[in-house]
């Protein structure tokens, strides 16, 4: 066993682990967080993407010593880790794009997917649509085109940016129901009744 001492989302942490254990293993089995998540357990999928001192990294693949004081943010510290930082209460802003551009179904791949968005976005702030197809190329989505995610990436660019928001050929009024709202603007999609 090996005692460790980490900053994981903005909280110092000592825990103890086997020696062979993986940065995975340590945040889902020792300390609960299990949004990073384990798929391929080979570094294929990126389900388990976390940031370390701000880079993406496999947590599957990355021993937990190595991570022994460093900066660990895992999907559950984004949201606490913007309110602290900007103020401002609510998801983060790549968080919010992902909901209101729709790019996410099953959701297994969503914290690796934000994470390596957001620190894209901290790296370069208006990334062009190769370099958002670059920075997620390591983070796989069996559910959904892609589309949708690289928009969302774009939506939290340019609203970061405070530019104007053009909406997706989808989210245009010829697509949305007669007086209908623009959801990419104003947030969520407006709710159809159920029919019974």
């Amino acid at each position: 066993m090996r005692t460790l001492r980490l900053e994981v989302n903005g909280d110092e942490v000592v825990t103890s682990a086997p020696d062979h254990w993986t940065l995975l293993e340590v945040l889902r089995y020792g300390l609960g967080l299990t949004g990073s998540k384990q798929g391929c357990d080979k570094g294929d999928c990126g389900a388990c993407t976390v940031l370390l001192d701000g880079e993406p990294v496999l947590a599957c693949l990355t021993l937990a010593a190595s991570a022994e004081g460093r900066r660990v943010l895992t999907i559950e510290g984004l949201m606490p880790q913007w309110t602290r930082e900007s103020g401002t209460p609510g998801p983060h802003p790549v968080q919010d794009a992902f909901d209101r551009c729709g790019a996410l179904q099953c959701g297994f791949c969503q914290p690796g997917m934000m994470l390596s968005a957001k620190a894209l976005l901290d790296r370069v702030a208006e990334p062009t649509l190769d370099e958002i197809r670059a920075a997620l190329a390591g983070n796989l989505c069996r559910c959904t085109g892609y589309t949708q995610i690289f928009q969302a990436v774009q939506l939290a660019a340019a609203e970061r940016a405070g530019k104007p928001v053009e909406p997706p050929s989808w989210r245009r009024p010829e697509h949305t129901p007669a007086g209908g709202e623009l959801p990419w603007k104003e947030g969520r999609p407006p709710q159809e009744p159920a029919e019974v």
